[in-house]
């Protein structure tokens, strides 16, 4: 099986080390055939400005990644983003990234959950019924804007709950329902491996990916991706090969993202 990641940031984001250059020059090493870069799209309001990159550093960040490209013609290099979804700037995620600046790819993120008229953080309060709700509806919405190649770490309400209970497998239901219509690829994410574990009192699990969630998903007819979401540059494959294993665990089918940095580029991805 080829090596891929399509999930990688740099240091633009102010939560990650290193530039694109040095992501493809460490996946080089590591043989990867595909090595996506996707730092933390700006928003145009300027808010969360400590956890995502400038606007005015799109420029700069898509020279470094096409540097990458020149570099390292061994690897497919492709340009991409993760975005949060926020209606209003629709326009900016279609028209300016897919379209005018013509990135390869996105991807969608729910690391904000709209509630209330408020927007709450997802690694949090997720143990309220409410906010699950909420969260479940937010990523299906962001699937069905057509705009995302995959979406990330769907099971983040790992970082909140101790034990699985029915509310997470309503929740669960309702995005991999979404997931199997849209037929948009959800992401095995495997920096929650690599983070402080959540303690239970049956001992240590990673906060994501939890395990029940994609045991859920082999009920339906779905397409993942497994990724490293790499924020050091020596972390650029890193757990890949634990997530490939929980793929294969419940038989969970892997995405063609092939098509992505084609001239017919489509936010559906192929079957495999």
């Amino acid at each position: 099986m080829k090596i891929t990641n399509y999930h990688s940031h740099t240091y633009r984001c102010k939560h990650a080390q290193g530039d694109a250059l040095d992501y493809v020059r460490t996946a080089f090493q590591g043989g990867a055939s595909v090595y996506g870069i996707s730092d933390h799209s700006p928003i145009p309001d300027g808010r969360y400005a400590d956890v995502r990159m400038a606007l005015d550093e799109l420029d700069s960040y898509e020279a470094a990644v096409r540097r990458a490209q020149a570099d390292f013609p061994e690897i497919e290099v492709l340009l991409g983003m993760e975005c949060e979804y926020f209606p209003e700037f629709h326009a900016f995620y279609e028209d300016e990234l897919l379209g005018r600046r013509d990135y390869d790819y996105l991807i969608g993120a729910g690391h904000y959950t709209p509630i209330e008229g408020s927007w709450r953080n997802s690694f949090a309060n997720m143990d309220h019924p409410k906010m699950l709700n909420a969260y479940s509806r937010h990523l299906i919405e962001i699937m069905e804007t057509g705009l995302y190649a995959f979406i990330a770490h769907p099971d983040l309400f790992g970082c909140s709950n101790e034990f699985w209970n029915e509310d997470l497998t309503s929740c669960s239901r309702d995005i991999l329902s979404a997931a199997e219509e849209t037929r948009i690829p959800l992401e095995i994410n495997g920096y929650g491996m690599r983070k402080e574990p959540v303690q239970t009192s049956n001992g240590p699990r990673p906060q994501y990916p939890w395990p029940p969630f994609w045991e859920l998903a082999s009920e339906y007819d779905i397409r993942v991706v497994c990724n490293s979401d790499a924020h050091r540059p020596q972390d650029a494959l890193a757990s890949l090969e634990e997530t490939l294993q929980l793929a294969k665990q419940f038989d969970l089918k892997i995405a063609d993202l092939s098509h992505l940095g084609s001239s017919s580029r489509q936010a559906v991805p192929l079957v495999a």
